[in-house]
């Protein structure tokens, strides 16, 4: 059995150690591969981890050193992160889903010694990039299919590197045990890279204690033990899963599992059963989505069925909210629903366990949020970023206000400047922007507090965060009234068959709005309905899925008219677009966030042909494949107007 370390365990290495020797047995680490789950115990990851970490040493990595980590939520990826961590180095994941040339900018800025790539794929990037890439000296691959005839001059088996550590603990355990005693909470932990909203990605540096600190916070918040299960499905290169799959399971002990690829997730997730789970609002968007779909194709009975049930459990959930108490027969109807369809519902989506659930990243529509609470999910939201080690703020449980994204989590001050942006100061603050002293500056003061960039209130009632916009985007309609898009957003695409809206409308009379439709929602609606439609192009422009837009666009009108803050940023004029948006063309970044000033720039006619008296626009549009080629299409698009209301609330058109 391996020995606890005698010192406080302040960094992950040492966190790994006193795991493996206090739940020594307890699963740590599960994957499916081929269709079966495997799974390693604490002290079969410390073993696999340190063997590792000793086979990169013997290929020349030394201390302070970048390691990228690059590929798909895998448990030796998780490892290696920690096996960099043991000899010194400092790992940099990298979102997997990039091409060569946008891996190359961060490979080059963090001076990476070292990757461990998953398979053929990103090798193959990696060697696409080599010559430019002047620090790199090794690269480990995981899975070796299509790898073999390759030149390994600096290409290494994994298992050959764990081999060899192996093989090396005699000569070298010694100084690897010196590396891990000799580690501080205030050593850097990781690099993880933002998603370059606004510009080039920014290398934020965060120490163990920064991680640490705030994983245990949030984790005792929730009260989240080591019997607990989690899913790691997001990006290994965002935050948001580096202290979930890392930091919260370290600190408690809980176990993570991997499913076997995107595609077979909620499968997976039934047979694991997680009790803890997050997801950003777009998959449970998705996940309604689909729900809906399969109604419409249900049964006469079985559809009255749901729709009566879920009515009941949400007017249930109204009554707890104003602090009614539900009357017996509210609570047999209950009962009797979870038999009929709650309970199969949540097995269906995979979340028959779950405890807590939480989204973030974007804010979620109030009846999406409040129809899984209704049946039973303890979905919350939290606010975070890259620089706070992900939690600011969170929902208590018994306090989940919808228009809020909840209290601060404990060890964090919060306070609202004069111009609307939100501050924060907490142990999970970040130490620097690697390389970037005047944006470090920018970011934080001396102080320790950090700017969002968001705009925000304190909710005088609960005492929670409200976030109005990012504050680069609040702006002012021509006649002074204020613009917050992304509120419009949100409401926009709360409607299952409206995928991605982006809304328009600073310094001008009137807003104006891109929209792009879920091909499953509206194509499943298009074969239903016998409307054949061979593209993505050809249904998002037939007149009836126009019609259904419209439709849905003048109801956030009618919505927007009812509230004297936004009642003049209803929109008058949108178009679907021809194409999705796609982080691949610039449009959106890696963890699916708008790029609105790209889309602005790059669709600049389109802007222009809304504000516009013509009923419709050509445009010509560059895309890239996902073999990285670029290609071009053309279209001739709608432009259709949408009616408004009187800001009293009436429904007379203005």
């Amino acid at each position: 059995m391996t020995a606890a370390p005698s010192g406080p365990a302040d960094t992950f290495p040492k966190l790994l150690r006193a795991n493996a020797a206090n739940l020594a047995d307890a699963p740590a680490s599960r994957e499916k591969e081929y269709g079966i789950w495997q799974s390693w115990t604490w002290a079969e990851v410390h073993e696999e981890t340190r063997a590792l970490a000793l086979g990169m040493m013997e290929l020349g990595l030394k201390p302070g050193e970048h390691v990228a980590i690059i590929g798909a939520n895998r448990p030796h990826l998780y490892w290696s992160m920690t096996a960099a961590q043991m000899a010194g180095a400092i790992p940099v994941p990298i979102y997997h889903d990039g091409a060569a040339d946008e891996m190359h900018y961060v490979l080059d800025h963090a001076e990476v010694a070292l990757v461990v790539a998953e398979d053929q794929e990103q090798v193959d990037k990696m060697l696409a990039i080599r010559d430019r890439l002047p620090n790199l000296r090794r690269i480990v691959y995981r899975d070796p299919r299509g790898l073999r005839k390759y030149d390994h001059g600096i290409l290494h088996p994994y298992d050959e590197v764990q081999r060899a550590g192996r093989n090396g603990e005699a000569e070298r355990g010694a100084e690897l045990d010196r590396i891990v005693a000799s580690g501080r909470g205030g050593d850097t932990c990781v690099m993880l890279y933002t998603s370059g909203t606004t510009g080039r990605p920014k290398g934020v540096v965060l120490s163990h204690d920064n991680i640490l600190i705030t994983a245990r916070a949030a984790a005792e918040f929730d009260g989240l033990r080591a019997a607990d299960r989690a899913i790691a499905w997001l990006p290994i290169a965002w935050v948001g899963d580096f202290i979930f799959s890392m930091g919260q399971s370290h600190v408690t002990g809980m176990c993570i599992a991997c499913p076997e690829s995107a595609d077979t997730l909620m499968h997976d997730m039934r047979e694991i059963g997680p009790t803890y789970f997050f997801a950003p609002p777009r998959m449970f968007e998705g996940f309604l989505t689909d729900l809906t779909i399969r109604m419409e194709d249900a049964g006469a009975v079985k559809k009255r069925l749901f729709d009566v049930f879920i009515a009941h459990a949400k007017a249930v959930s109204a009554k707890r909210k104003a602090g009614k108490t539900p009357s017996i027969m509210d609570g047999l109807k209950l009962r009797l629903g979870e038999i009929l369809i709650y309970g199969p519902l949540k097995n269906a989506l995979g979340m028959s366990r779950i405890r807590i659930g939480y989204t973030a990243g974007e804010a979620v529509g109030t009846d999406l949020f409040e129809f899984y609470r209704s049946i039973g999910i303890n979905l919350k939201q939290l606010y975070g970023q890259t620089e706070a080690s992900v939690f600011i703020t969170q929902h208590p449980h018994d306090a989940v206000e919808v228009h809020t994204v909840g209290a601060p989590t404990p060890g964090v001050e919060i306070r609202i400047a004069d111009t609307g942006e939100v501050f924060y100061r907490s142990p999970g603050v970040f130490k620097e922007y690697y390389k970037n002293p005047g944006a470090t500056a920018e970011t934080k003061d001396a102080e320790g507090w950090v700017a969002t960039g968001d705009a925000g209130v304190m909710d005088e009632r609960s005492g929670q965060l409200r976030i109005l916009d990012r504050a680069k985007d609040v702006g002012r309609m021509a006649s002074g009234a204020l613009f917050t898009p992304k509120y419009i957003e949100n409401k926009l695409k709360f409607f299952p068959n409206i995928f991605e809206a982006v809304v328009f409308g600073d310094g001008r009379e009137s807003c104006a709005a891109f929209l792009n439709i879920d091909l499953n929602a509206v194509g499943n609606w298009a074969e239903r309905n016998g409307i054949a439609c061979a593209s993505y192009m050809e249904l998002a422009g037939h007149p009836k899925v126009l019609d259904t837009m419209q439709a849905h666009v003048e109801d956030v009108n009618a919505s927007l008219a009812e509230d004297p803050t936004m009642s003049a940023c209803q929109i008058a004029r949108f178009l679907v677009l021809h194409k999705q948006l796609d982080a691949d063309d610039g449009e959106l970044t890696r963890t699916q966030k708008t790029r609105r000033r790209a889309i602005g720039k790059k669709y600049g006619d389109l802007v222009e042909a809304l504000y516009g008296e013509a009923g419709e626009v050509s445009t010509t549009t560059e895309v890239t494949y996902e073999d990285g080629r670029k290609g071009s299409i053309s279209a001739t698009l709608k432009l259709r107007d949408a009616k408004t209301f009187a800001a009293t609330g009436s429904i007379a058109a203005e």
